[in-house]
């Protein structure tokens, strides 16, 4: 049985069912059948996506079945402007009308200098005149190993510092620096987060804590830390559970790293290109980091990843690093022209705007649904922590409605508004366990910690994605336990398609609630 996909802006109480025709169901189903048959267990997508793309355009797809999709997983945010925008299809085939070859190596071609001069016109002020740029293979992780390589080469040092919860890509040394590392040749620093703050804080002492653990480490000449070749960090953690870094604390790790001679790495693979509501994420904070790491959505739906570094920092020999695919001219033209789509257009703005309604209206859903643990994110990078009901934890203490005083801050985070950064260096470790201190404001207070928040309940978070799969929404699961519903729609969302995802969403949760006993707060 399918469900019609309902017109943007359409209520979601009720659901049409149409059965599918014999036929296209059973050439469905084949297909579905023979890729569990032949492709590696190792596939992630497809087992929670039952789905058989045939047509797709901007926010739908069309399944085999014919089934259609709102895709809010938007290639796991590859998709700045959706499928198959017309602006990414005329670039492709003027290419490929022209006769240009389409495998270069890394050549000089008109192609990739348009590439690299978009490029160049976008980044952070303080990089963009003192950059070089390394295309690296067609994907983000590559660009992290280009990355770890770079620094290491210049620095002549060795050790990496990243951050719990991290993800930097699937080969051994992104893997390395990512939260699920099973073999650690990486520092580990906690990363701030307020509805699981591992110091129990949150807020910005909670991110003032996790500042002072990162220069105890750095500083400590017994912390067991070498100094390292540099720092990688995402502004904000994408698989970790959407989770915005402070812009206090992106600006105290600027100045820890600058102070020390540790190159920034800043990992922009998933932020970047206007997705969190700025082009490029550091943005929000106003830091320029010595490294950025580049990958899909700059190639406009094509494979592509790049470094772009300080000029400082170029001390490569020929070929110190290559990729036979680093020259891929459609993916350059195809991120030539989202790029230049997406500053013209304005669609960074809009993402922040649009992003702060809709997260504006979840966090209204959580008050509704007690299932719902926590609404974060920024711009059109947002999560809905799924929990368990009645499991134990408690609410947050000295913590206002979203909105209000100890609200959402800046950066989107429910829990309390950031300070500046002489607010987020203020308080000393004492202050942090609520006992006093004082610096040249006077007397610091340390409000009261936070209670535990409720287990996370991945249960419950496969089912909301389940039923929101057959209202017609596609959504992708992250977070440490997988029970964070994200939500990575493209930047050309509509506002009616928005409330049609909204409307979706709720409906799902709802059914969950409903399912498992669980209720409504």
């Amino acid at each position: 049985m399918a469900v019609t996909e309902t017109a943007p802006g359409e209520a979601m109480a009720e659901h049409t069912e149409v059965e599918e025709p014999s036929a296209t169901r059973s050439a469905h189903e084949g297909i579905l059948r023979r890729q569990s048959a032949r492709e590696s267990a190792a596939r992630t997508y497809a087992r929670a996506l039952p789905i058989v793309p045939v047509r797709a355009r901007g926010l739908t797809i069309e399944g085999a079945d014919g089934r259609r999709y709102l895709d809010c997983l938007s290639g796991a945010g590859t998709l700045a402007l959706g499928h198959n925008h017309p602006v990414v299809l005329e670039a492709i085939r003027k290419v490929l009308d022209s006769g240009a070859p389409l495998h270069v190596l890394d050549l000089a071609t008109p192609v990739k200098d348009a590439f690299i001069t978009e490029l160049f016109r976008t980044l952070p002020p303080g990089l963009a005149d003192h950059a070089r740029v390394q295309f690296c293979g067609p994907a983000g992780t590559d660009a992290v190993e280009a990355a770890f390589k770079l620094v290491r080469a210049a620095t002549g040092r060795n050790g990496m510092l990243a951050f719990a919860g991290a993800y930097h890509g699937m080969t051994s040394g992104a893997l390395e620096a990512s939260g699920d590392a099973f073999d650690v040749r990486v520092a580990r620093l906690p990363y701030p987060q307020d509805y699981r703050c591992p110091f129990g804080v949150g807020g910005p002492h909670g991110a003032e804590l996790a500042a002072r653990w990162t220069e105890s480490v750095l500083d400590d000449p017994k912390s067991g830390v070498p100094m390292p070749a540099g720092m990688i960090l995402e502004p904000v953690q994408g698989e970790g559970g959407v989770l915005p870094a402070p812009d206090a604390w992106m600006r105290r790790m600027r100045r820890i790293t600058a102070d020390r001679s540790i190159p920034l790495i800043a990992d922009e693979v998933q932020t970047g290109v206007g997705r969190t509501g700025a082009f490029w994420a550091v943005e929000h904070s106003g830091i320029t980091p010595d490294v950025m790491v580049l990958s899909k959505a700059i190639g406009g739906s094509l494979p592509l990843a790049v470094v772009v570094y300080r000029e400082e920092l170029d001390v490569w020999e020929p070929g110190a690093h290559a990729g036979t695919f680093r020259g891929n001219q459609l993916a350059m033209a195809a991120g030539t022209a989202t790029m230049a789509y997406v500053r013209e257009n304005g669609l960074t703005e809009r993402a922040a705007t649009l992003g702060a309604r809709m997260l504006e209206q979840l966090r209204g859903l959580s008050r509704e649904f007690s299932v719902i643990g926590d609404v974060r994110g920024r711009g059109l990078m947002i999560g809905v922590e799924i929990v368990e009901e009645g499991a134990g934890g408690g609410e947050r203490s000295g913590m206002a409605e979203p909105g209000g005083a100890n609200g959402p801050d800046e950066s989107g985070r429910a829990g309390g508004s950031r300070g500046s950064d002489e607010d987020c260096g203020a308080a000393g470790l004492l202050d942090s366990v609520g006992l006093s201190s004082t610096d040249d404001a006077g007397p610091v207070v340390m409000p009261g910690s936070i209670a535990s928040p409720r287990p996370a309940s991945p249960e419950l978070a496969v089912a909301v994605q389940r039923e929101c799969l057959r209202r017609g929404l596609i959504v992708e699961l992250g977070g440490r336990h997988a029970s964070v519903v994200r939500l990575l729609p493209p930047l050309t969302i509509t506002d009616e398609q928005a409330t049609a995802v909204l409307d979706r969403l709720a409906d799902a949760v709802a059914a969950v609630a409903r399912g498992h006993g669980r209720g409504v707060g």
